[in-house]
């Protein structure tokens, strides 16, 4: 009897810290952020309001032109999956980290949040393999290509006309499939 499991993380809070980008030896885009989820309660016992934040730490993986807009603050929607590794810090003590694994990353939130339009980014899976396109958010102002391009291209704006009618010279690389 086959056995199935799900491994899929969804959040939805602000970046703690601006993007950081880096290249695996193979020149791979790797970039990392921390994102802060929090959660409000009413304390049963004194009536007042409490709160807890919680800090998960992301990876992009083929993204790094999106880099330039998660910067501290901004809104985001992550969806992905999580990863558990060890490794020895300095001083040879064993370390165990759990991270998300992003799939897709939206930017939420408007001009007003940040000064910027939203962008969205529909990537490959963290092990850098190809495992197709996410699709894009409708309120998404950029977009990275998907399976694996580094091309920021934007969308479409939404006004109810189909696409090809907005713009001109759409050819076949502008098609997600």
């Amino acid at each position: 009897m086959a056995s199935r499991s799900v491994n899929k993380v969804i959040l939805i809070g602000h970046l703690g810290r601006d993007a950081e980008t880096g290249f695996t030896p193979s020149q791979v885009a790797r970039t990392k952020f921390s994102v802060a989820t929090s959660r409000r309660w009413k304390d049963q016992q004194s009536g007042e309001w409490k709160e807890e934040t919680d800090w998960s730490n992301v990876v992009l993986w083929r993204s790094e032109n999106l880099a330039q807009y998660l910067t501290k603050g901004k809104q985001v929607y992550v969806e992905g999956r999580l990863r558990s590794y060890s490794y020895e810090d300095k001083d040879g003590k064993k370390v165990y980290a759990t991270e998300v694994v992003a799939e897709d990353v939206i930017l939420l939130g408007g001009r007003g949040e940040g000064g910027g339009s939203s962008a969205g980014a529909g990537s490959g899976a963290g092990s850098g393999m190809d495992e197709g396109f996410s699709q894009e958010a409708p309120s998404s102002g950029l977009r990275s290509s998907p399976r694996g391009r580094s091309a920021a291209q934007p969308a479409a704006p939404q006004t109810g006309q189909p696409a090809a009618s907005m713009s001109e010279g759409i050819t076949d690389d502008d098609v997600p499939f």
